[in-house]
């Protein structure tokens, strides 16, 4: 990766700006697996683009692409499939549950149930750019049962039978397991983690970062996927975690107790903050002066590693008060070095932050040099070693804790290990979004709240899981629950109304409510193509299926929830009833959007709207009847008013 430094180099060596190589830094940020590395003629290592995957990545399938061959690797059996997945768009919504939400109209915190990848298609419009922080715990792929199905081209069909949303023919489709016996294992996690992690990054800001927990099943086949979707320039970090629990019997001779979390960031110029420091680390700082708090470091380096022979530049004598000249000598005798040059170290004695001590040795006092290092108000930097967080078995009890007592969920996230996570990669006061779709208990939203209360912060989160169905046996199933998505929705609500009634000084109106959308199919009736050898009439038929195209089920509730996610607009906007001309509308985030639903429209109401001066406005096309006349007029008069206008200015007219 090229320095700070050497870009300065190159943007003054007096040459003009290299567009090209300018554009393929550009490209390389938008389709960073676009580019590989090859020799050249001499036999150098030089980094190319691959352009038949790009023009895969752009939708475009060349026969070339299609007739590579497949391997093990990055290159993996499914991967072009995944590719065509991640480009076909999806037909589902997100429907509203106001029963199963709590302060559904004022929340800006969503629980989504469904199938991750369809939800993350959906997400795509109204979130593109605008998630801080990404947090997954996925599958590690053990070998146990394994329920995201590895079907291309039936997602949403195979997720709304398995939902119990959709009509089964026959035994219907069953999600797949993926056992260690078979020959796909590590391509089928591979194949169901890949179309994911692509959509994801999509949803980052510029400046967002992502933690993925994994175990050693699959840690390094992640990071090598996770340079390719990622960039390998934005690997921040592999962290390690004692989690204080074996897990596996160690049967060959280690026991497993380290959990792994990889950390990549949108793009290579994202810094994480700093942590806080504990009570027992600012104890370390046991000194003070009118600068700050402060601890005594000796300036001479140790360990082994650092000798003269290393950094000359730092090997000099030093005068002692009373004169004697101190060279930078270990116990042993052998020649090591200061930590900084002397220029440095006259810089430090002059801004009074160097102590000269005399330390008693073998009987005799010896003249000592220490440096001043001070507190950080910032805190402190995070080490790719988290120790001090509570174990998962801590984090199991936390959980039963709010279920009276009762197991309900293995294995949770430790809620201190997220928060660490929430602290380094967001800004309290920037209402910044937290996303997590592989939610499993909850952890996540918790670890939302819990960080909002200890800081008083304003982040927001989205949490998706599928509705996986629990084994009857579990304590879970006997108190009620049938899946886990449902076990995820108490827990949060538990937690709300833990942290109210406990702490209800401390609130500062946080928002601890959560919105619950539920993944199905459209209220849209879709168009089907038809068959080759149709006859005239199914082709009829389907005509008329297609007249009246709106789910007679369908509240107008319901319709506006999917016209707010297709039309790209955040599901938690404020919505408010309007009524204008003796109808009734939705105005949108303050009237960003305005939308009728009625089954009526006419020539008042288009006045009124255009009185009104929303940004867009949308009628069902039903609405009209059949009359193309007022329709035409609709359409002219809103031309009319937007005639001369700045594009922010005008309304923006469609039906549907």
């Amino acid at each position: 990766m090229t320095s700070k430094l050497e870009e300065a180099n190159t943007l003054m060596n007096g040459d003009s700006l290299d567009i090209a190589d300018q554009r393929k830094k550009e490209l390389k940020q938008l389709f960073p697996s676009a580019f590989t590395e090859t020799k050249n003629d001499k036999g150098d290592v030089v980094e190319t683009i691959d352009f038949e995957r790009l023009k895969a990545e752009l939708g475009e399938f060349s026969e070339i692409y299609d007739n590579r061959r497949e391997r093990y690797g990055m290159d993996w059996p499914g991967k072009r499939d995944c590719l065509r997945l991640i480009q076909a768009p999806s037909t589902a919504t997100l429907k509203p549950c106001r029963e199963e939400s709590v302060d559904f109209d004022t929340t800006e915190n969503l629980f989504i149930e469904g199938d991750n990848l369809e939800v993350l298609k959906l997400l795509q419009k109204s979130y593109y750019g605008k998630v801080k922080m990404i947090y997954i715990d996925p599958p590690y792929n053990t070998g146990k049962e394994f329920i995201y199905p590895d079907n291309f081209s039936e997602s949403l069909d195979t997720y709304l039978e398995y939902a119990g949303l959709k009509e089964t023919e026959g035994e219907g489709r069953k999600w797949s397991s993926n056992s260690q016996n078979e020959g796909r294992f590590h391509t089928k996690w591979l194949n169901m983690m890949f179309p994911r992690l692509y959509l994801a990054r999509n949803l980052l800001k510029e400046d967002g970062v992502i933690f993925i927990s994994i175990d050693d099943n699959e840690v390094e086949n992640l990071r090598r996927m996770c340079d390719e979707i990622f960039g390998e320039e934005n690997f921040v970090g592999l962290i390690s975690r004692a989690t204080g629990t074996r897990m596996g019997s160690g049967s060959r001779g280690i026991s497993r107790e380290l959990d792994y979390v990889l950390v990549y960031t949108r793009n290579p110029n994202v810094f994480l903050n700093k942590l806080p420091m504990t009570d027992e680390e600012k104890s370390l700082y046991n000194e003070v002066d009118n600068k700050g708090r402060y601890v005594l470091r000796s300036l001479r380096r140790t360990g082994g590693e650092n000798r003269r022979e290393d950094r000359p530049s730092m090997f000099f004598p030093l005068d002692a008060p009373n004169g004697e000249k101190i060279l930078p000598l270990a116990p042993e005798g052998w020649e090591s070095r200061w930590v900084c040059n002397e220029a440095t170290y006259f810089n430090l004695e002059k801004e009074n932050e160097i102590v000269w001590k005399k330390v008693a040795k073998d009987g005799q006092e010896q003249w000592k040099v220490y440096q001043k290092i001070y507190m950080s108000e910032d805190g402190r930097e995070a080490t790719d070693l988290w120790n001090g967080i509570e174990g998962n078995k801590k984090a199991t009890r936390q959980v039963s804790s709010l279920f009276n007592g009762v197991k309900i969920f293995d294995h949770p996230k430790p809620i201190e290990m997220i928060c660490r996570a929430i602290m380094q990669a967001t800004n309290k006061l920037n209402g910044d979004i937290v996303l997590d779709f592989f939610s499993g208990s909850g952890s996540t939203g918790h670890a939302v709240y819990q960080q909002n209360l200890l800081d008083h912060g304003s982040r927001k989160f989205i949490l998706v899981q599928l509705p996986e169905v629990l084994e009857e046996k579990s304590n879970a199933y006997k108190k009620g629950y049938r899946t886990i998505a449902d076990v995820a929705k108490e827990r949060i609500r538990l937690a709300s109304n833990e942290i109210s009634e406990n702490q209800e000084s401390m609130l500062d109106k946080a928002d601890l409510g959560f919105k619950v959308l539920k993944l199905n199919q459209s209220n849209f009736k879709q168009w089907q193509a038809p068959e080759k050898d149709i006859s005239d009439e199914k082709l009829i038929e389907q005509f008329e299926l297609n007249v009246d195209h709106i789910d007679p089920n369908a509240s107008q509730e319901d319709l506006l929830y999917e016209l707010l996610i297709k039309a790209g607009v955040m599901p938690t906007e404020s919505i408010e009833q309007v009524e204008l001309a003796n109808h009734k509308l939705f105005s949108v985030a303050e009237d960003s959007l305005l939308v009728h639903l009625g089954d009526d429209i006419d020539q008042d109401l288009i006045d009124a709207v255009i009185e009104r001066a929303p940004g867009q406005f949308i009628c069902l096309d039903k609405a009209f009847h059949g009359n193309d006349q007022l329709k035409a007029n609709a359409v002219k008069t809103i031309q009319a008013f937007n005639h001369g206008k700045d594009e922010v200015d005008r309304i923006d007219f469609k039906t549907v």
